[in-house]
């Protein structure tokens, strides 16, 4: 039996997780919450500061004269335009256009990139780079990753680190100094709020943690692990790999595969840059006749959904979590589509969900139906298609 793997962070984080509750990414062992509920840890990412260990993403240094023209050719995103100090969101697909997987491109210098992925990349990034003259090294094991988010997070960096905080833009990445330790730093996150990802080597982990712990204690610094986290990304409008999508490399049949536009990364699809990139011309195909799925945000109607617990006696029960199920969509007696994760909004007081619908029952303000579950009964709770996010501070970008 294959053993997990334990984060840098793990004395800390063993120690605070009250109730045990250890949750499994990418082989290594991680705090799914540090409370017996998730609600202390979830209004630290929305009212306070949260830190959560993220050590688990795959981690690639690819460097050389040829690193961004690998880049270029793997994603969709413009990477030759990438200045210094820019970082990247993207996904990556096969040649059918397909979603492999997804995460963030950081130009560190001219020719060395940081890219995090979900899953071990490192033999299609080799495959794809032959000929080229570039270096990629997985650091996974090496680096640390720790994700700061909340209103408060800068205000807390900002006590222990060399350089300020102030002036580092949304998406943007700086090399600091941390309680005398070196970082970088980038302004990035998994929560939809205001946050920075802190990247140590694993060294260096512990004392990097301690010093955050001293520093954000007057702005009650909580660590939060990944369930709060997952509340917070739906809110966001953010997906995840094989809850939201399934990969194209483990998909089992055609109908399990997702494209970065059904995904809604439009933005993301830069089908004007120059050059070849793999899954273009699929891309562009599916372009021009409209995506037959979209992944999109959908509100239950709260005031239509009591009654349905009304008549056995009871008021709406609603996870304490985010549910990573899949749950019919549906309108009148005809399935147009499912959610893939639901999730009750502290914030917003709403009842929400990312769902997959067919074209063309995706558009905003469409009415529909979502399964729900009342006393061992499944019945179905109305509501409307709306625009992802869901929430977005003011405060997330500025």
């Amino acid at each position: 039996m294959l053993e997990l793997k334990r984060t840098p962070f793990h004395e800390r984080t063993s120690r605070l997780c009250l109730p045990q509750n250890w949750r499994r990414w990418a082989g290594h062992i991680v705090a799914g919450s540090y409370d017996l509920n998730l609600d202390r840890e979830y209004w630290a990412i929305r009212d306070g500061v949260a830190a959560i260990d993220v050590s688990p993403l795959m981690k690639y240094i690819i460097t050389g004269p040829d690193a961004a023209r690998l880049l270029h050719k793997l994603t969709p995103r413009d990477v030759q335009k990438m200045a210094v100090g820019q970082v990247g969101y993207t996904g990556w697909c096969d040649e059918e256009g397909r979603l492999l997987d997804d995460g963030t491109i950081s130009r560190l210098a001219e020719n060395t990139f940081r890219l995090t992925s979900a899953e071990p990349s490192l033999r299609w990034l080799s495959m794809n780079a032959v000929g080229m003259d570039v270096t990629i090294t997985e650091v996974t094991e090496q680096v640390a990753a720790l994700s700061l988010q909340g209103p408060k997070s800068r205000a807390v960096l900002n006590r222990c680190c060399a350089k300020t905080l102030d002036k580092l833009k949304y998406f943007k990445v700086m090399a600091n100094t941390l309680a005398g330790k070196p970082v970088t730093i980038s302004r990035t996150g998994y929560t939809g709020d205001l946050g920075y990802e802190i990247w140590i080597d694993k060294a260096d982990a512990l004392h990097v943690w301690d010093a955050l712990m001293e520093a954000g204690g007057d702005y009650g610094i909580v660590p939060c692990g990944i369930l709060a986290m997952d509340m917070a990304r739906v809110e966001a409008g953010l997906f995840m790999i094989d809850v939201d999508y399934t990969p194209a490399n483990h998909a089992w049949i055609e109908g399990q595969k997702s494209t970065p536009l059904e995904m809604g990364l439009d933005w993301a699809v830069q089908l004007d840059k120059p050059g070849y990139f793999v899954g273009r011309r699929a891309l562009e195909r599916e372009k021009g006749e409209g995506s037959a799925w979209k992944l999109v945000g959908f509100e239950v109607d709260w005031e239509k959904m009591e009654p349905l617990f009304a008549r056995v006696g009871l008021p709406p029960q609603i996870p304490g979590m985010a549910v990573r199920e899949s749950l019919p969509m549906m309108q009148g007696d005809k399935q147009v589509g499912y959610a893939s994760t639901s999730t009750w909004s502290p914030v917003l007081k709403k009842y929400i969900a990312l769902v997959h619908l067919q074209r063309p029952y995706y558009e905003p303000g469409t009415a529909l139906t979502m399964e729900v579950t009342v006393e061992h009964r499944r019945l179905q709770a109305p509501g409307k298609v709306v625009k992802l996010p869901f929430y977005e501070p003011e405060w997330k970008k500025k």
